[in-house]
């Protein structure tokens, strides 16, 4: 690819990673409408740190909490004594899920997984349990009950939204998606079901990419070209990353998701349409 290209899948990715509609998917589709190959898993892990930065700045001062939080604990012989060291152990507890998973199936991961016929299929079963999800959160409110805070997240609620993110390792179905669904699923309010997802992604996106990095290092120190790439990639993910965290925030303050269920649906039917007709190769 050129810088151009670069450029444009790094804005891609950060606009699309932190939204329910999937930067997997995008970073598949766009450079088939760009004449480009596929760029790779790799390519997709090792960008994710510019949006892996974006959440770290974003939530600085929660994961100062958190963390400080969890090493006092720990020195204390009290790891559990606030939340916010709960919090952090159960940010822990549920990374393993997806960890597990993406060492079991890394393989498939990269390869067939990443069909425009899995992309698709999981763009609309998503949609269509978050709109189960919606519902189920609807018929909370309208029964008064409120929905859960951070500090009132358990481990249960931990365990599931973990199992939820592991979801995200089939390209389509969206990390972000997947952890809100399933925290809405658990009675998390909305707002708090992507505060915890973003917060989640933090040891999963970060150890993904260091991976990536370390297995394509010779090919990218053979080439200033394939480097330059990448950076130029990374920088554009961080800056746009940080721009839809923010927006994600505020709009699920005054909204639920059904716009992004609508975009899921369209999106995936409109792919079957297309490697249908010949437009795009599956």
């Amino acid at each position: 690819m050129n810088l151009f290209q670069a450029i444009i899948l790094g804005i891609v990715q950060g606009l699309t990673e932190f939204l329910p509609i999937s930067s997997s998917a995008h970073l598949r589709i766009i450079p088939e409408f760009m004449g480009m190959k596929d760029p790779g898993a790799a390519f997709t892990a090792i960008i994710q740190i510019g949006t892996l930065l974006a959440v770290m700045i974003y939530f600085i001062k929660d994961i100062i909490s958190i963390s400080g939080a969890v090493i006092s604990g720990i020195f204390k012989g009290k790891p559990l004594a606030t939340d916010e060291a709960r919090t952090g152990w159960m940010i822990a507890v549920g990374t393993v899920p997806i960890v597990i998973f993406g060492l079991l199936f890394k393989h498939e991961i990269e390869t067939v997984l990443r069909s425009l016929y899995i992309v698709s299929a999981s763009m609309i079963i998503l949609a269509l349990v978050l709109v189960v999800a919606e519902k189920h959160t609807a018929n909370r409110a309208r029964d008064g009950r409120r929905g859960k805070a951070i500090r009132e997240i358990g481990w249960t609620d931990a365990i599931i939204i973990g199992l939820a993110q592991a979801m995200a390792l089939i390209p389509g179905s969206s990390r972000s998606g997947v952890t809100i669904t399933g925290g809405l699923f658990r009675n998390l309010d909305r707002e708090t079901a992507a505060r915890f997802s973003f917060l989640l992604s933090l040891p999963s996106v970060f150890a993904a990419g260091m991976l990536e990095l370390y297995e394509v290092r010779h090919d990218l120190l053979a080439s200033t070209h394939d480097m330059l790439n990448i950076a130029a990639a990374t920088v554009a993910a961080f800056i746009f990353g940080y721009l839809s965290i923010a927006f994600l925030i505020n709009y699920l303050k005054r909204h639920s998701t059904g716009i992004f269920i609508v975009y899921r649906l369209a999106l995936g039917i409109g792919l079957i349409v297309m490697i249908s007709t010949g437009r795009l190769t599956p």
